[in-house]
């Protein structure tokens, strides 16, 4: 397995997987992002392709969102900041969010197909049926299909927390749309989980001005991603692999609501910079029935 002395960066591209070790730039050209989450042990089966791969210059295009086939899925309720912005949001559920705290059994809910998830410098959306809308920085673990924790990348789960507030049956509807989910910009593989002083922190800026700024640290985190993924695993199975949001501990104030054209970044070292910019729907999508 690959320590973290070799540990690495992949980003997803066109022309296959690119890979950054030790400052030295690969392409993977014939390998698929679906096999390295299918592979019986990720980490490996990267180093090996490695040996024989061809070095190539540092991409100067934003990479492709790092998921493929993969499903993603996220926790709610890690963090002590996330208890405490739930029960605010949401008078009639403030009593579940605070019983799930402390559970056994943690929240675990479906976030996203593929095709809503964005990269690094694409848009994230905000419903035009809701009226506060944030984002949420998040640790993702990238899960192999054999259910090993190979890798992490940065994730935005969006949300819209007037929608989960009014009714917690709202959830699917506050968190699943189109552009509801921001992943990357790639994935760090190392066989070693990451320190507990690892820092996730949060901007947002409107025009060229700071309007939030927040930062957590991974040892505020309730329950560890190994934990998290054996309660996804249960009776559960993910042939492609998946992706799990593992929640959030930075909540903007009651008083804040994202705008089109905000823009996020979410930072977390050693992973990298996730970068987006707030678009929201002006008109309704009609569809004729064809019942």
């Amino acid at each position: 397995m690959i320590g973290l002395a070799g540990a690495m960066h992949v980003y997803r591209a066109e022309s296959g997987i690119i890979a950054c070790r030790d400052n030295h730039w690969f392409r993977l050209a014939d390998c698929s992002w679906d096999a390295l989450f299918t592979a019986e042990a990720p980490a490996r089966w990267l180093a090996e392709r490695l040996t024989s791969a061809k070095p190539c210059d540092a991409p100067t295009a934003p990479p492709l969102p790092p998921v493929q086939s993969q499903e993603v899925w996220a926790a709610g309720v890690t963090y002590y900041r996330s208890r405490s912005a739930r029960m605010e949001e949401s008078d009639a559920a403030a009593d579940c969010y605070d019983r799930v705290y402390d559970a056994d059994r943690p929240e675990l809910f479906f976030k996203a197909t593929p095709h809503r998830v964005v990269g690094h410098q694409g848009n994230v959306r905000i419903r035009r049926d809701a009226a506060w809308n944030v984002p949420e920085p998040e640790l993702r673990v990238c899960v192999s299909a054999a259910g090993e924790i190979f890798g992490y990348t940065i994730g935005n789960d969006m949300s819209s927390r007037d929608l989960e507030g009014e009714n917690p049956l709202y959830l699917p509807q506050a968190k699943v749309y189109d552009q509801c989910c921001a992943l990357g910009p790639g994935i760090f593989i190392t066989d070693e989980p990451l320190p507990p002083d690892t820092e996730i922190a949060l901007s947002i800026t409107r025009q060229s001005n700071v309007v939030f700024a927040g930062a957590t640290q991974l040892s505020q985190m309730k329950r560890a991603p190994l934990e998290l993924v054996a309660y996804l695993f249960r009776d559960n199975s993910f042939p492609a692999g998946c992706l799990l949001l593992t929640g959030t501990g930075v909540v903007p104030d009651a008083e804040f609501t994202l705008e089109p054209n905000d823009e996020i970044t979410i930072d977390i070292d050693p992973i990298g910079t996730l970068t987006n910019r707030v678009v929201k729907s002006q008109a309704a999508i009609h569809r004729t029935s064809t019942l």
